[in-house]
């Protein structure tokens, strides 16, 4: 069974990015306004309805700021660790809380959601891998330095989100302050675009289709750098860099072929693309 993904955001600004399948679907973070996300969800013919839970990597603004109005608006249940909850100070009566914890999978119909740790500067951080049946998803943004869990899990899919946050260059020279710029890179912060890239090539599977450059700074890097530093190595799977502003268009993700972006028009829904 395919998997149908999309950034509807990624960056400092806000992050969120959309999985599912052709009944059910989650969203990892939940960054941006309860209005964006309803508008970027709108033009790609998704409805929030199939959206039956948010899970969260860590407390950082830009991964919770628009849970609040979301998950209350729409009832949906919020999977968040102990740790995390009490640091990002939710308002637990709002909406639906489910404790998350590391390597206990978690079943929403046919996905199964599983959080595992990650090296950042949060006080409890998780990334995502997605399944539905044989196809694997993953969300690999805010890692200081890719440890064996998310070697581990990388090398199991078929599709990625990859963070590719700053060119050692830039920042290097950038405007930002010494303190803030070890913070970055100082093995708790951001993966840089060699770092992605050592990742990608080192660990990726012959099977991916699928990996979506995410979490660009704005200061820091910019698509056209991260795109040429990849794209001699890419092989055959699909580049992609997730914008800081809008929705990237949705992608099918299948474990026994090769997959293409789905290309919205108007308010065609999923249904009718599926249909296709």
């Amino acid at each position: 069974m395919p998997l149908f993904i999309t950034s509807l955001n990624s960056g400092s600004n806000g992050n969120c990015y959309y999985v599912g399948n052709e009944t059910e679907a989650v969203l990892i973070d939940a960054g941006i306004s309860c209005r964006q996300t309803e508008a970027r969800m709108q033009r790609l013919g998704l409805s929030l309805d199939t959206v039956k839970a948010i899970f969260i990597s860590h407390e950082h603004s830009d991964h919770i700021r628009g849970i609040v109005r979301l998950a209350s608006k729409y009832q949906l249940p919020v999977f968040i660790t102990r740790h995390t909850l009490r640091h990002a100070r939710l308002p637990e009566q709002a909406f639906p809380i489910r404790h998350l914890r590391g390597y206990e999978p978690v079943w929403i119909g046919d996905l199964c959601i599983t959080a595992f740790p990650k090296l950042h500067d949060a006080s409890d951080p998780h990334s995502f891998i997605v399944s539905c049946h044989d196809t694997n998803v993953g969300v690999f943004t805010d890692i200081g330095a890719p440890c064996e869990h998310v070697i581990r899990h990388f090398s199991q899919c078929h599709a990625a989100f990859l963070e590719a946050n700053y060119d050692e260059d830039l920042l290097e020279h950038g405007k930002y302050p010494f303190y803030l710029k070890q913070r970055i890179r100082g093995g708790k912060g951001h993966l840089s675009n060699q770092q992605a890239l050592e990742l990608f090539r080192t660990h990726r599977p012959a099977f991916m289709s699928h990996v979506l450059l995410s979490h660009l700074s704005k200061e820091n890097n910019c698509p056209q750098v991260a795109q040429t530093l990849f794209a001699p190595h890419i092989e055959g799977t699909k580049l992609i860099v997730a914008s800081r502003s809008a929705e990237t268009p949705i992608y099918r993700i299948e474990a026994s072929a090769n997959s293409q972006p789905i290309r919205t028009i108007g308010n065609t829904t999923l249904d009718e693309l599926l249909m296709r």
